[in-house]
């Protein structure tokens, strides 16, 4: 049976009850995780308010700013950490983002400053909080990142967002073989399409769903918890052999050719 019982679980990425970390959140919660959530920070607190809100259920006992563009934030998530729990097991990254104006169009017009950002948010982000997690994972770990289809073949209006893809499941080998040594693993989950608030930004999002669902094996495309699942399997004991990996859940659709 799988069971989280005794770990301590920071999950990353949590924006409202479409977001697949909130899917993640829940399954690890229900294995029995205890579970830290992290949130973007605003000038108004209008996030912090939302993610409280909605994550209540699940009585995280850390709750903590962090943007991953700022490194003292990083550093000062990481010191709670072990502070208040002495050592963490499982890290979910669920963070990707690229200004709207570089997802659609030509790709050769992708601007420096969106391409940067773009690869920061989405792709180093992974390698930092990797790195600070690294010490704390004292009895070894599981990092399971998302990822998508977008990384390995052209999808359209994903654009920038499949480079950065593309280099987050480089870095997740990596990052992998880095840390193996130290009993933790490094894999990601390669979901089908779902309606998210960070989805809303590629164009053509609900065709790219109805099409999953003609196209795949499952006739479907999948949900939140069933991204949960995966992630819940990939962070425990019955996952120990398996690191350096992408799991496609996306109702079959990446075997098929046409």
């Amino acid at each position: 049976m799988l069971n989280l019982a005794g770990k301590n679980a920071l999950v990353t990425g949590i924006a409202n009850n479409r977001s697949i970390a909130w899917g993640i959140a829940q399954q690890l919660h229900s294995s029995g995780a205890n579970i830290g959530i992290t949130y973007l920070p605003d000038d108004r607190g209008k996030m912090e308010k939302k993610v409280a809100e909605l994550v209540e259920p699940l009585s995280p006992s850390l709750f903590i700013p962090c943007n991953v563009e700022n490194d003292e934030q990083i550093q000062s998530t990481f010191n709670t950490i072990a502070e208040k729990w002495g050592k963490l097991d499982i890290l979910i990254h669920c963070l990707a983002f690229a200004n709207k104006e570089d997802l659609t169009g030509n790709f050769s017009q992708t601007s420096r400053p969106g391409f940067n950002k773009a690869l920061e948010v989405s792709t180093y982000s992974l390698i930092q909080l990797a790195g600070a997690a690294k010490p704390l994972m004292t009895e070894g770990g599981s990092i399971v990142t998302l990822t998508y289809l977008g990384g390995v073949k052209v999808v359209p209006n994903y654009n920038v967002m499949g480079i950065a893809k593309a280099g987050l499941e480089m870095s997740v080998r990596y990052l992998a073989s880095e840390l193996g040594p130290s009993n933790i693993r490094v894999n990601a989950i390669s979901a089908g399409p779902i309606r998210t608030l960070a989805s809303s930004a590629v164009g053509g999002i609900l065709d790219m769903i109805h099409h999953v669902e003609q196209v795949a094996p499952l006739r479907r495309t999948v949900t939140q918890l069933e991204v949960g699942n995966a992630a819940a399997f990939l962070s425990s004991d019955l996952a120990s052999g398996i690191t350096g990996q992408v799991l496609y859940v996306d109702a079959g659709y990446e075997i098929m050719g046409m």
